[in-house]
């Protein structure tokens, strides 16, 4: 007799929500993106938590100031698949405008937003979302365990 077949469990978790294209939603979208990582096991204070809210921040930050269209939200969707150990961060808005990994002058006080999401993901880009605008993404692989490295290059 055949043994009945259990689907495997799902390792593939969601939270996606939408906020105001003001700085208080990209505020708002860091504060319950740390509180969604802390219910998925990433405490405050780990190497792991600091780096995703770090990159949703960020990220959130460039929807708000350069890819704001009067009326229009912005939305975030974080994806952890804790099979491959692996955080992905997106944040859509609905400006045509790309954004773009320079190096600013060093007494500009503004524009390293991507250099940290580029310094902590292990990898990023932008693709065209259905609709008006871009999305874009970052990955964060997460640590293993005590001693081993956390999100971005070294964790590559």
């Amino acid at each position: 007799m055949p043994a009945p077949h259990t689907p495997s469990p799902t390792t593939t978790r969601l939270f996606v929500q939408r906020f105001s294209a003001t700085r208080r939603g990209a505020r708002l979208a860091r504060l319950l993106a740390g509180l969604q990582l802390v219910e998925w096991g990433h405490p405050r204070g780990a190497d792991d938590h600091d780096a995703v809210t770090i990159v949703v921040a960020e990220l959130a930050a460039n929807a708000v100031l350069h890819g704001r269209v009067p009326g229009r939200d912005f939305a975030l969707l974080l994806r952890y698949d804790a099979g491959r150990g692996v955080i992905r961060i997106e944040v859509s808005d609905t400006h045509w405008a790309r954004p773009a990994l320079v190096a600013p002058a060093s007494d500009e006080d503004h524009g390293r937003g991507l250099i940290l999401v580029d310094a902590l993901a292990t990898r990023w880009g932008v693709h065209d979302r259905l609709g008006p605008g871009k999305t874009v993404w970052a990955e964060c692989a997460l640590s293993t365990g005590a001693g081993k490295p956390a999100c971005g290059r070294a964790a590559r």
